[in-house]
């Protein structure tokens, strides 16, 4: 559907348009209400309902927008530990580690990264213990890893759903107020591929 397209017309030979400016809108009222009426969406961004609603459309048959769901505290579901977990995947593994990684329920995140590390997983855990067990007995004894630094976060002060163009720096972070930095403290693990994983401060 071609952007402000009205919905029930043809789709036929319809090519993707990258998002313009009503669209940014959309997505930023989005971000902060997923549940907005289309009326509401309408008056927030100052278009018809019929046009919020096209939009819409459009960016979900685009690809744009992949979903709707809740986001919920981790923190009020019980999970009050997070951990950045780095780690070095063995040559000609890749595919066996991808499956694998995608299998294990503790994992939020999974990226593979340039630099000291090949990929970092953020993993969510009740208690340390639990992070610890993870990283030693789950991770640490795969063949397709050869090493495992762990970092316990202490304070996530900004965490955004997505961002948007507007967001940048460059363009004054319109929308988007991190607030004042804050202060935070980190513990690491040490490598369990060295066979003596534990706390250490830093």
């Amino acid at each position: 559907m071609s952007r402000g397209q009205e919905p029930g017309g043809s789709t036929a030979g319809r090519t993707a348009e990258p998002p313009d400016e009503v669209d940014h809108r959309i997505l930023a009222e989005l971000r902060d209400n997923g549940r907005i009426s289309m009326s509401a969406l309408a008056e927030r961004v100052g278009v018809s309902r019929a046009t919020a609603y096209s939009r819409v459309a459009s960016l979900v048959a685009d690809g744009v927008i992949t979903g709707f769901g809740a986001r919920v505290d981790p923190l009020k579901v019980g999970f009050g530990i997070c951990t950045l977990v780095f780690v070095t995947v063995r040559p000609r593994t890749w595919a066996s580690f991808r499956r694998r990684v995608a299998e294990m329920s503790q994992v939020e995140y999974c990226a593979v990264t340039t630099g000291q590390h090949d990929a970092m997983l953020l993993v969510r855990a009740r208690e340390v213990a639990e992070v610890h067990a993870f990283v030693t007995e789950v991770l640490a004894v795969l063949p397709e890893i050869r090493a495992v630094e762990s970092v316990l976060v202490m304070d996530e002060v900004v965490r955004r759903p997505y961002l948007l163009p507007g967001d940048s720096a460059g363009s004054g972070g319109a929308g988007v107020s991190a607030g004042p930095a804050q202060p935070v403290g980190m513990t690491r693990f040490i490598r369990a591929g060295d066979g003596h994983a534990g706390l250490e401060p830093l």
